[in-house]
């Protein structure tokens, strides 16, 4: 028999990828997915890391992978080649996992697995944009194929509407001096390059607050990504989808990596962890009980030694949750 490439070795193509939290992920699924028939959804495939890991643990599990980036499904397709017909790669955004599982016939799945944000492919591919410390087109967009660009975002957008995303994507408290500047800057050149982008923000931020924090231009980067990639409609569409996906027993983790993410997250699982009933109701109707039971008490992060092994672990924020029962 031959053995899956270990999770944390690099996959084809020469990129090293560390699954976050890995030990933690499998821990939190297995009790749903090491079970005959089972089938989870990886609705961020990425490079495959934590597929890989969960294909090699649980032998009888079945995994539908979904991404957006067609470069990252070729990767980890050639990662998880060796799993043949237990691996179901789709080029979808996790807002479609509905429509998918229907095509697929799977009306009930065991488990969910949300690993947000830019994927180590999309950071360490300085062409891709994502990344402020080299210079690169102002692309940002997770798949290439269509949409918009962060260049169309920074060259087009009203000044209002820039600061805007700025403020609610990127929670920049500079926002509307940013986009100012950017509206200033663009009219006499248009942006093409991270790099300029990166250096206008900076300049734009007090002195006093640029030296803390980390780079000045992260918060607008965050923005700008979340913008181009609709990425927040899409996860909370996704999450409630995801939750009526489970079977009674099936289980959800989703890791974020900013508070955004992270509050819809915390929204959606709590509020599947909560009675419906009215608080006076001397009995609790069964269809007002909770669908959800939290696994985590709060968020739970990354420890000192992954981070040190990992650093992208560092903002790692952790949630889980079980299905008790069907809806109503």
């Amino acid at each position: 028999m031959t053995r899956a490439p270990d999770p944390g070795s690099p996959p084809p193509g020469g990129q090293r990828h560390v699954p976050v939290l890995l030990e933690r992920t499998l821990a939190l699924l297995g009790p749903a997915v090491d079970v005959p028939g089972a089938v989870l959804v990886d609705a961020t495939l990425g490079l495959g890391g934590h597929s890989a890991a969960l294909l090699d643990r649980f032998t009888a599990l079945r995994l539908v992978g979904l991404d957006r980036d067609p470069q990252a499904l070729r990767i980890a397709g050639e990662r998880l080649a060796t799993y043949g017909e237990r691996a179901t790669l789709v080029h979808a955004v996790y807002d479609e996992l509905t429509e998918v599982l229907a095509r697929l016939g799977l009306p009930r799945v065991q488990g969910v697995l949300f690993d947000l944000g830019v994927s180590s492919l999309q950071l360490d591919q300085a062409d891709r944009g994502f990344a402020y410390a080299v210079d690169a087109p102002l692309d940002m967009r997770m798949d290439q194929s269509g949409g918009i660009t962060a260049a169309d975002v920074v060259n087009g957008y009203p000044a209002g509407r820039l600061a805007r995303v700025l403020r609610e994507y990127g929670e920049e408290r500079f926002a509307r001096r940013i986009a100012d500047a950017l509206v200033r800057e663009r009219e006499k050149e248009p942006f093409a390059g991270t790099a300029r982008l990166a250096d206008v923000v900076r300049t734009s931020i007090p002195a006093a607050t640029r030296r803390h924090g980390g780079h000045p231009a992260k918060r607008t980067f965050q923005a700008l990504r979340i913008e181009v990639n609709g990425e927040l409609d899409a996860l909370a569409a996704a999450l409630p989808a995801a939750v009526e996906a489970l079977a009674v027993g099936g289980r959800i983790v989703a890791l974020a990596y900013q508070s955004l993410e992270d509050r819809l997250v915390k929204r959606t699982l709590a509020a599947g962890a909560t009675s419906t009933a009215p608080p006076d109701l001397p009995v609790l109707p069964p269809e007002h009980e909770p669908v959800l039971r939290l696994l985590t008490r709060g968020a739970e992060t990354a420890s000192e030694d992954e981070i040190a092994a990992n650093p992208r672990a560092a903002s790692v924020r952790l949630r889980a949750a079980e299905r008790l029962r069907d809806a109503a």
